[in-house]
């Protein structure tokens, strides 16, 4: 009796403590630091899978480039719309009246106002029961334990603790990366690192220029600025065609005033201000800086583009256009932050490079991991720094579309965290491509998805399977690879997805300007040498495929795919044509003549729906198929 008193009483003496450190602690299963981009998306979809996610931000907005920098016109993916991306451009869609009602400017199809994405991103994530946002909050520490994180923070001032399972780092420059002991890189990799033929000969610490975004508003009277401190015309003389331009950096690209001035143009008569040429793009690199050397380094930044706003009231006459007054209420009316276009970048399970885009069938099997993707040029921007020759030309490098890895996000030698946004493990030349906005927000939704699991499995990162985060995008109608044969709605969308990811069938890339472009070629006629990638599966398809011609009939194809269904002792071997007859019929192909030629599309079909090679052959976090 004695004992179970004093058991008792230390139980009740437990549970006082605990419940004085209650108001200041709090467990979730998901903890997203950063609302930016990649953080929301990674929110919501976490929350979806039924996890407890927390996402803590700095600011008082969602959105992180798309809004807090002022960047609302985005890069990129216009014909590759999926997932959470897609969804977003919906709500806008929604809110304007239209697709046609994005496309104000000549830069972008999709874009909008700050504020209105701002407000779109909290709506989406007000929808979420398993999602809570908490603003105004500043990261003091991160302390790994051993199935959890601890992460130290300020809440408005007040210090509160957080333990979490999983943790993403959303942030702008990868800073939690850092805390978390990450190795990473900054600046320019040498080419004999990466072996990119357009990487400099050494490497540097050199980083693209920041730009402080400004959001002009058309007042329909004169609201010119005074001039600011230290304004010299000749700065931005060759922003664009006009008399003060004498002698161009950029000739070829010497836009007319008006061109400059739509080039951003958004609704409701605003102006996105993000002009490369000689305009308002900064060098200053503020990585490794601590948080008030990096508010003093921005002053500059800041500066630069007040007095290209200057420049463009009074040098170029639009003296109606000032700072909106109805988009930031900072007391400067500009962005919370400026727009980086380039942050630490890991070292990850998978290290995503120019070469793997030029040639994704090359150099490893990474593309049968692919979790998000885009299809813009490498974009550089390096026009501020003062020794470009130090530079290789990156402007609009031309690529075809591509896939990113799932293993980009996975830090190497720390457990329990994913890193998204910019901050992900890339060559710096491949990060111009990877860096926009709408692949930001898919590498978003995709992390979201790896920490779900990992906690609902309770698995580590690294050991979540490769297809359960692909099966869980696609059910999102998420893209993992760039493929245009088909929309996401189509019935064979998600065939021709698996299939590609297997590599049994591969696509096909190409550059077209700023819109780049991969191809299943799902309507051509199949050529049996194209089903070489079939043998890594079922080590005995080349020997069969021997048996047949340079292309196969609609019989031919059911015979293969018999003879690997029995060698693989699959059910239904035997009467595989009446089930290729059903599985015609349900996805609504052409009429089935047994003689006809099959097609590439048609073949993909045929071996997802009988063979299912994405599903009962598993890969690792690299692509290799587990034995």
């Amino acid at each position: 009796m004695k004992n179970l008193i004093t058991s008792v009483f230390f139980s009740l003496i437990l549970l006082t403590i605990i419940s004085c450190h209650t108001p200041t602690e709090r467990q979730v299963d998901v903890l997203i630091i950063g609302g930016g981009a990649s953080g929301v998306t990674a929110g919501i979809q976490a929350a979806r899978l039924d996890a407890s996610t927390l996402i803590i931000e700095e600011t008082e907005w969602l959105g992180g480039m798309l809004t807090s920098a002022g960047v609302s016109a985005t890069d990129g993916n216009n014909k590759l719309q999926g997932g959470l991306w897609r969804e977003f451009r919906r709500h806008l869609e929604d809110y304007y009246g239209g697709s046609d009602s994005l496309e104000t400017g000549w830069v972008s199809a999709t874009l909008f106002e700050p504020s209105v994405g701002n407000k779109i991103f909290h709506e989406m994530v007000a929808k979420e029961p398993n999602l809570t946002v908490q603003k105004g909050t500043i990261v003091k520490n991160v302390t790994k334990l051993p199935e959890a994180w601890s992460v130290e923070i300020l809440y408005k001032g007040k210090p509160q603790t957080i333990l979490a399972k999983r943790l993403i780092d959303a942030t702008e420059l990868g800073d939690i990366a850092k805390l978390c002991g990450v190795k990473y890189d900054i600046g320019m990799e040498s080419k004999y690192d990466t072996n990119e033929s357009v990487a400099p000969e050494q490497k540097n610490n050199i980083i693209q220029d920041i730009t402080y975004v400004a959001i002009l508003k058309d007042y329909g009277k004169d609201v010119s600025i005074p001039q600011p401190a230290n304004y010299n015309p000749a700065e931005f003389a060759c922003c664009c065609d006009n008399d003060q331009c004498i002698t161009p950096k950029e000739p070829h690209r010497l836009w007319s005033k008006d061109m400059m001035i739509t080039y951003g143009k958004l609704p409701n008569n605003k102006y996105m201000i993000n002009w490369p040429i000689e305009g308002n793009d900064y060098y200053v690199n503020i990585i490794e800086m601590t948080p008030q050397q990096r508010v003093e380094a921005l002053k500059g930044a800041k500066e630069r583009t007040m007095r290209f706003v200057y420049f463009i009231q009074h040098e170029l006459g639009f003296n109606t256009l000032g700072l909106a007054d109805d988009e930031y209420p900072t007391v400067d009316r500009m962005p919370y932050i400026p727009y980086h276009r380039e942050s630490r970048r890991i070292h990850g399970e998978v290290r995503f490079t120019l070469n793997n885009v030029v040639d994704p069938y090359g150099t490893d099997k990474t593309y049968r991991t692919c979790i998000a993707v885009g299809d813009y040029p490498v974009d550089h921007h390096h026009t501020r720094y003062e020794g470009t020759e130090e530079i290789p030309d990156l402007y609009f490098h031309p690529i075809p579309s591509f896939g990113l890895p799932l293993g980009t996000l996975i830090p190497r030698d720390v457990d329990g965290l994913i890193v998204a946004e910019k901050s992900i493990s890339v060559s710096n030349i491949i990060n111009g491509s990877t860096r926009l906005q709408p692949v930001v927000l898919e590498i978003g939704q995709a992390a979201g998805i790896l920490a779900a699991l990992s906690v609902s499995k309770n698995l580590e990162v690294r050991d979540v399977p490769v297809r359960d985060v692909q099966n869980t995008l696609l059910k999102a109608n998420g893209y993992l690879l760039p493929y245009r044969d088909v929309a996401t709605d189509h019935p064979v969308f998600k065939v021709y997805q698996r299939i590609g990811s297997t590599g049994i069938l591969k696509g096909v890339g190409k550059n077209v300007d700023w819109s780049n472009e991969t191809w299943l070629r799902a309507d051509t006629i199949l050529v049996t040498p194209e089903l070489s990638g079939l043998a890594e599966f079922y080590p005995e398809a080349d020997n069969i495929l021997k048996s047949f011609g340079t292309t196969l009939t609609l019989n031919e194809a059911v015979d293969l795919i018999d003879k690997l269904m029995a060698q693989e002792g699959l059910p239904g071997a035997g009467s595989t044509r009446d089930k290729i007859v059903q599985i015609w019929g349900q996805f609504h192909m052409d009429e089935f003549k047994p003689e006809r030629k099959i097609k590439r599309g048609e073949m993909a079909l045929l071996i997802d729906q009988t063979l299912d090679p994405f599903n009962r052959k598993q890969i690792n976090i690299q692509g290799e198929i587990i034995k």
